[in-house]
């Protein structure tokens, strides 16, 4: 983990300016097409960088609230008020009346008009020299809220979102300072989007082990929200975050307790029976084990998994190719 860190620190350092004047932007697609190419997905340069822009975040907000005072950049501000318009949308497509009482069909016109409008709302974001880098980063942003084939969402998803930010900071539009406010204020809010849809269109969740995964939709928010809690005297020992009251009181503080939240109200029964993973965690003894346990059980639940990965879209931002040794 400390590698990519140091990796994840290095490159997001020089992002920006690391692109050539005549860098060639791709169209991204599909290359994990058989379980033999997850080896080549584990020792390329996509890789090294996603796993080392989450330990890059991951380490910005250690220990931080949502509430802390933080920088919020014009860019910043620029992308949330995007997120903003996608999520307004969703008024637009109400739910349909249907016999199935999963995975609402409206949900599909609702991605079609993103799709439809993505080009124009990164326009109006994003500086015009950096226009050339749209057709290549939109798709991550298209592919972050869910299959219109299936009506279904997913760590998969999610990934993409995060692989999206990642790409933004390739091309120079978020830099170093921004890191607080990514994690706090965009990936925050495309969570709320995301549930939102879950909840609005009844959507499935990707790829579910039922109660043996994390959670039926997301993975990300608990690693760097469980990165948040690290050294916070509130929330200790770990157990505490069962609790109804303390969810109730710091769920807007952090992203940990917030999914727990919404966890207890889309779920009957028995935290410890349709939660397992998560009660087991609760008796680990610090956020910092915690932290890296999830890290760990990331890479592998999720990133060496050939039903996720054949899925993922790679460019000239996070490409296949294997990543460079240094000498």
């Amino acid at each position: 983990m400390n590698t990519e860190s140091a990796i994840g620190d290095a490159k997001m350092e020089k992002l920006g300016p690391t692109l050539p004047i005549n860098h060639r932007f791709l169209e991204p697609e599909k290359a994990v097409k058989t379980i033999t190419d997850m080896a080549i997905w584990e020792k390329s340069e996509a890789y090294m960088e996603y796993t080392g822009f989450i330990a890059t975040l991951n380490e910005a907000i250690k220990g931080k609230p949502l509430s802390v005072d933080c920088k919020i950049s014009n860019n910043v501000s620029k992308f949330i008020n995007l997120l903003e318009k996608i999520d307004e949308l969703i008024d637009e497509f109400p739910p349909v009346e249907q016999p199935q009482r999963f995975g609402n069909t409206a949900f599909r016109d609702w991605l079609a008009k993103v799709k439809i409008s993505s080009t124009q709302l990164l326009q109006e974001v994003l500086e015009p020299q950096l226009h050339l880098a749209i057709p290549e980063i939109k798709v991550y942003l298209e592919e972050s809220f869910g299959n219109a084939t299936r009506i279904d969402y997913g760590t998969g998803h999610e990934m993409s979102f995060v692989m999206f930010l990642c790409c933004l900071y390739k091309i120079g539009f978020f830099d170093s300072e921004d890191k607080v406010a990514t994690v706090f204020f965009i990936f925050n809010k495309y969570l709320q989007i995301a549930r939102r849809l879950q909840q609005t269109y009844r959507m499935e969740p990707a790829g579910s082990h039922g109660v043996w995964s994390l959670d039926d939709y997301q993975f990300v928010p608990f690693i760097w929200g469980s990165s948040q809690l690290i050294n916070q005297p509130r929330i200790y020992p770990p157990v505490k975050f069962l609790e109804d009251d303390i969810i109730d009181k710091y769920a807007d503080e952090y992203m940990f307790l917030s999914c727990i939240k919404y966890i207890k109200e889309v779920k009957k029964g028995p935290f410890a029976e349709h939660s397992n993973q998560l009660w087991s965690i609760s008796a680990v003894g610090s956020w910092t084990k915690i932290n890296q346990g999830l890290i760990k059980m990331y890479k592998k639940e999720i990133l060496a998994k050939f039903p996720v990965i054949q899925h993922v879209m790679f460019g000239s931002l996070l490409p296949i190719r294997r990543f460079p040794i240094q000498q």
